[in-house]
């Protein structure tokens, strides 16, 4: 990792060459390990579940797919241009459960990514207490792609293949050398990425199997969030000028591309061309019905995800006056900068905590013990 420019500014980001395990083994590492995460590790035990257990979530649950949408209309933005008008109502709803097994199979992509990227964390933290951390979200990133891709099963069968957007932007912080592209890409844009997706699923979501996943994956995102937060709060104050102007480029040119291109008809080719529907003439009709007032109307809830992102981004200093100007066209800076540091959907995955305890703590039967054993 000598090749590329490391920005560590505290011990407990310390990191090695991906493939040095010989310092791994470094006697004198096993006593330094910090306490900075030694909370959210411990709290690990408080928002367990399995998707395998019915006593957490069962995906047997049914859903009428041929009659009723799993998204709120409002959310399937194509359904108001001109040329849905000629669909059936039948292919409307099936253009919108379409649309939602899209996109959650986008959410399934981003969960894996997630997984492979928590892991080569694991290879490179020296300090064994971020390390911990890294190996327990591997392990919660890993059930994430258990459920979610158990629920695509249940309702369609199969997953789409990711967008080239998602795969690109994956794919580049998983490869990243740089661990600061990791931890703000991963840890600070995609989680908040996904705490607004799920806040948004859980509150207009017409199936409550999908509002209870999205719930028992909010549990794990909030803790996954407050990881990225450490390393901003210990990395943003001690950067140099060039130093902040790298890491701030950066996070706005991820932003610049998810917000243009993460739903982009282009994205979505082959599920409009299963309606007889040409992307372009769909891209053409959203251009003109989808302006930056229209996005900065949309960003005003509290749940839009891209909404959330910028607040991740403000509250963890990484929008400076050099780009605030660019959030700005969408998002009100000055009312972000004066809400407090919890993120949507906090409070949703404290409910879903108070559920698990309800289930991890309960007395265990007889049947149970001598099934764990």
């Amino acid at each position: 990792m000598n090749d590329v420019r490391q920005i560590t500014k505290d011990q407990a980001y310390d990191t090695v060459a991906p493939g040095d395990f010989a310092a791994m083994m470094d006697t004198t590492r096993y006593g330094q390990r910090s306490g900075a995460f030694d909370k959210i590790i411990s709290a690990t035990h408080d928002h367990f579940w399995d998707p395998l257990d019915v006593r957490y979530i069962d995906f047997s649950e049914p859903f009428d797919l041929a009659n009723e949408m799993i998204l709120s209309p409002d959310m399937v933005p194509e359904l108001r241009l001109p040329c849905f008008e000629a669909l059936s109502e039948k292919d409307k709803v099936r253009f919108a459960n379409e649309t939602a097994r899209w996109f959650l199979s986008s959410i399934l992509h981003g969960e894996q990514g997630a997984l492979n990227l928590s892991a080569s964390l694991c290879h490179i933290l020296r300090d064994p207490g971020a390390q911990e951390y890294a190996a327990n979200q591997a392990r919660e990133e890993a059930r994430h792609v258990t459920a979610f891709a158990r629920y695509v099963k249940a309702r369609w069968g199969k997953p789409l293949p990711v967008g080239t957007t998602l795969s690109g932007l994956l794919s580049e912080m998983v490869h990243a050398q740089e661990v600061y592209k990791k931890i703000v890409g991963m840890q600070l844009l995609v989680e908040g990425l996904a705490m607004g997706t799920f806040a948004s699923l859980y509150n207009h979501s017409r199936d409550p199997l999908l509002v209870k996943l999205c719930q028992l994956a909010m549990t794990d995102e909030a803790f996954h969030h407050k990881f990225g937060k450490i390393w901003a709060d210990r990395t943003i104050p001690k950067l140099a000028q060039d130093e902040r102007d790298l890491i701030e480029d950066w996070a706005a040119s991820c932003f610049q591309t998810l917000l243009f291109n993460l739903v982009n008809p282009e994205q979505k080719q082959a599920l409009y061309a299963q309606f007889g529907l040409d992307w372009k003439q769909v891209q053409a009709e959203m251009l003109e019905a989808v302006t930056d007032a229209d996005r900065r109307e949309q960003m005003k809830d509290a749940t839009n995800v891209f909404r959330v992102l910028v607040k991740t981004l403000l509250k963890a200093g990484i929008i400076t006056s050099r780009t605030k100007a660019f959030y700005a066209v969408y998002v009100d800076m000055d009312e972000l900068h004066d809400e407090d540091d919890r993120m949507v959907g906090d409070d949703i995955a404290e409910q879903g905590i108070e559920f698990l305890k309800t289930v991890n703590f309960a007395k265990k039967s007889p049947l149970q013990v001598t099934a764990a054993e």
